[in-house]
Protein backbone atom coordinates (compact mmCIF):
# COMPACT_ATOMS: atom_id res chain seq x y z
CA UNK A 1 0.00 0.00 0.00
CA UNK A 2 1.17 3.91 -0.94
CA UNK A 3 0.88 6.13 1.60
CA UNK A 4 -2.23 7.62 -0.11
CA UNK A 5 -3.85 4.16 0.56
CA UNK A 6 -3.10 4.11 3.96
CA UNK A 7 -4.36 7.56 4.57
CA UNK A 8 -8.00 6.96 2.65
CA UNK A 9 -8.03 3.51 4.74
CA UNK A 10 -7.41 5.57 7.51
CA UNK A 11 -10.03 8.10 6.62
CA UNK A 12 -12.91 5.46 5.88
CA UNK A 13 -12.44 3.67 9.28
CA UNK A 14 -12.72 7.05 10.93
CA UNK A 15 -15.96 7.59 8.96
CA UNK A 16 -14.65 11.14 7.45
CA UNK A 17 -13.74 12.24 4.07
CA UNK A 18 -10.05 13.40 3.76
CA UNK A 19 -9.35 17.19 2.94
CA UNK A 20 -6.75 17.95 0.27
CA UNK A 21 -4.97 20.94 -0.41
CA UNK A 22 -3.04 22.45 -3.37
CA UNK A 23 -0.59 24.46 -3.60
CA UNK A 24 2.20 25.25 -6.56
CA UNK A 25 5.91 24.87 -5.73
CA UNK A 26 8.11 27.72 -5.22
CA UNK A 27 5.06 30.36 -4.94
CA UNK A 28 5.69 33.07 -4.13
CA UNK A 29 9.31 32.03 -3.45
CA UNK A 30 11.05 28.75 -2.55
CA UNK A 31 11.64 29.31 1.23
CA UNK A 32 8.20 30.80 1.78
CA UNK A 33 6.68 27.92 0.03
CA UNK A 34 8.56 24.98 1.70
CA UNK A 35 7.30 26.69 5.29
CA UNK A 36 3.84 26.45 4.36
CA UNK A 37 3.94 22.84 2.93
CA UNK A 38 5.81 21.67 5.86
CA UNK A 39 2.63 23.61 7.98
CA UNK A 40 0.03 21.72 5.64
CA UNK A 41 -0.37 18.57 8.16
CA UNK A 42 -0.42 20.62 11.17
CA UNK A 43 -3.30 22.55 9.62
CA UNK A 44 -5.36 19.38 8.96
CA UNK A 45 -4.48 18.60 5.33
CA UNK A 46 -4.45 14.39 4.65
CA UNK A 47 -3.15 14.86 1.38
CA UNK A 48 -1.11 17.55 -0.15
CA UNK A 49 -1.15 18.25 -3.83
CA UNK A 50 2.00 20.25 -5.06
CA UNK A 51 1.62 22.01 -8.61
CA UNK A 52 4.63 21.57 -11.20
CA UNK A 53 5.26 25.23 -11.82
CA UNK A 54 4.48 24.96 -16.10
CA UNK A 55 4.59 27.74 -18.67
CA UNK A 56 1.53 26.41 -20.61
CA UNK A 57 -0.97 25.65 -17.76
CA UNK A 58 -4.06 24.51 -20.31
CA UNK A 59 -6.58 23.54 -17.66
CA UNK A 60 -5.97 25.98 -14.80
CA UNK A 61 -7.73 29.78 -14.26
CA UNK A 62 -5.97 32.99 -13.79
CA UNK A 63 -4.74 31.90 -10.03
CA UNK A 64 -3.23 29.30 -10.90
CA UNK A 65 -1.50 30.31 -13.54
CA UNK A 66 0.08 33.62 -11.97
CA UNK A 67 1.08 30.90 -9.24
CA UNK A 68 3.07 29.13 -11.49
CA UNK A 69 4.39 32.31 -13.22
CA UNK A 70 5.13 33.82 -10.08
CA UNK A 71 7.51 30.29 -8.92
CA UNK A 72 8.96 30.22 -12.32
CA UNK A 73 10.06 33.79 -12.06
CA UNK A 74 11.80 32.64 -8.71
CA UNK A 75 13.53 29.78 -10.52
CA UNK A 76 11.71 27.02 -9.42
CA UNK A 77 12.08 23.79 -11.43
CA UNK A 78 11.06 20.45 -11.60
CA UNK A 79 14.25 19.39 -9.42
CA UNK A 80 13.84 22.11 -7.06
CA UNK A 81 9.57 20.83 -6.67
CA UNK A 82 11.43 17.46 -5.94
CA UNK A 83 13.38 19.48 -3.58
CA UNK A 84 10.61 20.25 -1.72
CA UNK A 85 9.06 16.83 -0.84
CA UNK A 86 12.45 15.78 0.54
CA UNK A 87 12.80 18.31 2.25
CA UNK A 88 9.18 17.73 3.96
CA UNK A 89 10.07 14.16 4.33
CA UNK A 90 12.64 14.89 6.87
CA UNK A 91 10.20 16.19 9.47
CA UNK A 92 6.78 14.00 7.96
CA UNK A 93 6.96 10.68 6.74
CA UNK A 94 2.97 10.23 6.07
CA UNK A 95 1.48 12.92 4.63
CA UNK A 96 0.90 11.78 1.31
CA UNK A 97 2.26 14.23 -1.89
CA UNK A 98 1.05 14.05 -5.18
CA UNK A 99 2.56 16.03 -7.68
CA UNK A 100 -0.23 18.00 -9.88
CA UNK A 101 1.20 19.58 -13.14
CA UNK A 102 1.37 18.72 -16.87
CA UNK A 103 3.59 15.97 -18.94
CA UNK A 104 6.29 18.56 -20.89
CA UNK A 105 8.82 19.10 -17.90
CA UNK A 106 8.78 15.26 -16.86
CA UNK A 107 8.88 14.34 -21.17
CA UNK A 108 12.20 16.43 -20.57
CA UNK A 109 13.81 15.69 -17.72
CA UNK A 110 12.85 11.69 -18.79
CA UNK A 111 10.24 9.64 -17.71
CA UNK A 112 13.04 7.37 -16.24
CA UNK A 113 15.46 9.40 -14.57
CA UNK A 114 11.96 11.59 -13.04
CA UNK A 115 10.42 8.74 -11.87
CA UNK A 116 13.47 7.32 -9.82
CA UNK A 117 13.64 10.84 -8.64
CA UNK A 118 10.44 11.21 -7.54
CA UNK A 119 10.52 8.24 -5.98
CA UNK A 120 13.78 8.94 -4.19
CA UNK A 121 12.23 12.04 -3.00
CA UNK A 122 8.96 10.78 -0.98
CA UNK A 123 6.51 11.56 -4.12
CA UNK A 124 3.50 9.03 -3.85
CA UNK A 125 1.31 10.15 -6.61
CA UNK A 126 1.47 12.06 -10.13
CA UNK A 127 -1.58 13.72 -11.30
CA UNK A 128 -0.98 14.51 -15.32
CA UNK A 129 -3.88 16.75 -16.40
CA UNK A 130 -3.14 16.22 -20.25
CA UNK A 131 -2.22 12.71 -20.52
CA UNK A 132 -5.20 10.79 -21.52
CA UNK A 133 -5.86 7.13 -21.02
CA UNK A 134 -4.66 6.42 -24.38
CA UNK A 135 -1.04 7.22 -23.72
CA UNK A 136 -0.73 5.17 -20.63
CA UNK A 137 2.52 3.86 -21.58
CA UNK A 138 4.13 7.64 -21.89
CA UNK A 139 4.29 7.61 -17.93
CA UNK A 140 0.72 5.79 -15.94
CA UNK A 141 2.20 2.65 -16.18
CA UNK A 142 6.22 3.16 -15.67
CA UNK A 143 4.66 4.97 -12.62
CA UNK A 144 2.88 2.47 -11.10
CA UNK A 145 5.75 -0.27 -11.83
CA UNK A 146 7.68 2.23 -9.67
CA UNK A 147 4.86 2.21 -6.69
CA UNK A 148 3.77 5.30 -7.72
CA UNK A 149 -0.21 6.21 -7.91
CA UNK A 150 -1.23 7.59 -10.97
CA UNK A 151 -4.42 9.74 -9.92
CA UNK A 152 -7.01 10.53 -13.06
CA UNK A 153 -9.36 13.14 -13.57
CA UNK A 154 -13.01 12.70 -14.42
CA UNK A 155 -15.31 15.29 -15.46
CA UNK A 156 -19.35 16.01 -15.64
CA UNK A 157 -18.67 15.34 -19.49
CA UNK A 158 -17.26 11.69 -18.63
CA UNK A 159 -20.39 9.75 -19.91
CA UNK A 160 -20.78 5.99 -19.11
CA UNK A 161 -18.97 5.19 -22.36
CA UNK A 162 -15.71 6.99 -21.63
CA UNK A 163 -15.59 6.55 -18.03
CA UNK A 164 -14.08 2.84 -18.09
CA UNK A 165 -11.05 3.97 -20.11
CA UNK A 166 -10.50 6.89 -17.60
CA UNK A 167 -10.77 4.56 -14.94
CA UNK A 168 -8.26 2.16 -16.37
CA UNK A 169 -4.82 1.85 -14.67
CA UNK A 170 -6.48 4.48 -12.42
CA UNK A 171 -5.04 4.26 -8.80
CA UNK A 172 -4.98 6.15 -5.12
CA UNK A 173 -8.62 7.99 -6.21
CA UNK A 174 -10.35 9.27 -8.64
CA UNK A 175 -10.24 13.08 -8.62
CA UNK A 176 -13.81 14.43 -10.24
CA UNK A 177 -13.58 17.88 -11.36
CA UNK A 178 -16.62 19.43 -10.34
CA UNK A 179 -17.16 22.18 -13.57
CA UNK A 180 -16.66 22.21 -16.76
CA UNK A 181 -13.94 24.77 -17.29
CA UNK A 182 -10.91 25.69 -15.94
CA UNK A 183 -9.51 26.18 -11.95
CA UNK A 184 -11.31 28.79 -9.99
CA UNK A 185 -14.22 29.52 -12.55
CA UNK A 186 -17.34 28.78 -10.75
CA UNK A 187 -18.56 26.97 -7.60
CA UNK A 188 -18.85 23.69 -6.71
CA UNK A 189 -22.66 22.44 -5.72
CA UNK A 190 -23.21 19.07 -3.99
CA UNK A 191 -26.55 18.73 -5.72
CA UNK A 192 -24.93 17.88 -8.67
CA UNK A 193 -21.87 16.48 -7.66
CA UNK A 194 -23.43 14.19 -5.22
CA UNK A 195 -25.55 11.62 -8.04
CA UNK A 196 -21.79 12.21 -9.97
CA UNK A 197 -19.58 10.54 -7.23
CA UNK A 198 -22.28 8.03 -7.04
CA UNK A 199 -22.12 7.75 -10.62
CA UNK A 200 -18.35 7.17 -10.33
CA UNK A 201 -18.16 4.80 -7.40
CA UNK A 202 -20.28 2.10 -8.77
CA UNK A 203 -17.64 1.72 -11.24
CA UNK A 204 -14.46 1.43 -8.95
CA UNK A 205 -14.08 0.63 -5.54
CA UNK A 206 -11.39 3.77 -4.98
CA UNK A 207 -12.05 6.65 -3.34
CA UNK A 208 -13.11 9.90 -5.40
CA UNK A 209 -12.15 13.47 -4.28
CA UNK A 210 -14.01 16.43 -5.60
CA UNK A 211 -12.11 19.71 -6.37
CA UNK A 212 -12.75 22.73 -8.80
CA UNK A 213 -15.12 25.69 -7.43
CA UNK A 214 -14.48 24.74 -3.05
CA UNK A 215 -13.72 28.21 -2.00
CA UNK A 216 -15.26 28.31 1.50
CA UNK A 217 -15.42 26.23 4.71
CA UNK A 218 -19.34 25.45 4.15
CA UNK A 219 -18.84 24.44 0.44
CA UNK A 220 -15.55 22.46 1.97
CA UNK A 221 -18.49 20.82 4.57
CA UNK A 222 -21.35 20.24 1.86
CA UNK A 223 -19.08 18.53 -0.81
CA UNK A 224 -17.78 16.41 2.35
CA UNK A 225 -21.20 15.05 2.74
CA UNK A 226 -21.18 13.50 -0.92
CA UNK A 227 -17.53 12.76 -1.51
CA UNK A 228 -14.50 11.14 -0.38
CA UNK A 229 -12.32 13.66 -0.39
CA UNK A 230 -12.28 17.76 -0.61
CA UNK A 231 -9.86 19.44 -2.58
CA UNK A 232 -9.21 22.98 -2.54
CA UNK A 233 -6.33 24.77 -4.38
CA UNK A 234 -7.17 28.24 -6.04
CA UNK A 235 -8.67 29.61 -2.48
CA UNK A 236 -5.73 29.13 -1.16
CA UNK A 237 -3.20 30.02 -3.58
CA UNK A 238 -5.52 33.56 -3.38
CA UNK A 239 -4.22 33.69 0.17
CA UNK A 240 -0.70 33.16 -1.34
CA UNK A 241 -0.95 35.81 -4.19
CA UNK A 242 -2.22 38.68 -1.37
CA UNK A 243 0.77 38.37 0.30
CA UNK A 244 -0.51 36.74 3.43
CA UNK A 245 2.09 35.18 5.93
CA UNK A 246 2.26 31.36 5.66
CA UNK A 247 0.80 31.44 9.44
CA UNK A 248 -1.99 33.50 8.00
CA UNK A 249 -2.30 30.63 4.70
CA UNK A 250 -2.27 27.84 6.92
CA UNK A 251 -5.02 29.37 9.47
CA UNK A 252 -7.16 29.73 6.39
CA UNK A 253 -6.29 25.96 5.65
CA UNK A 254 -7.08 24.56 8.87
CA UNK A 255 -10.96 26.36 8.88
CA UNK A 256 -11.31 24.21 5.59
CA UNK A 257 -9.61 21.18 6.35
CA UNK A 258 -12.09 21.53 9.47
CA UNK A 259 -15.44 21.78 7.51
CA UNK A 260 -14.61 19.06 5.68
CA UNK A 261 -13.61 16.52 8.41
CA UNK A 262 -16.87 17.80 10.62
CA UNK A 263 -18.96 17.39 6.75
CA UNK A 264 -20.62 13.87 8.43
CA UNK A 265 -20.44 14.59 12.61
Amino acid sequence: MTRIDRRFAKLKAEGRPAFVSYVMAGDPDLATSLEIVKGLAGAGVDVIELGLPFTDPMADGPTIQLAGQRALEQGMTLRKTLGVVRALRESDDETPVVLMGYYNPIYSMGVETFLAEAQSAGVDGLIVVDLPPEEDDELCLPAQAAGLNFIRLATPTTDDKRLPKVLSNTSGFVYYVSITGITGAAEAAAGAVGPEVTRIKASTPLPVCVGFGIKTPARAAEIGKVADGVVVGSAIVERIAAGDAPAQVLAFVKTLADAAHTARG
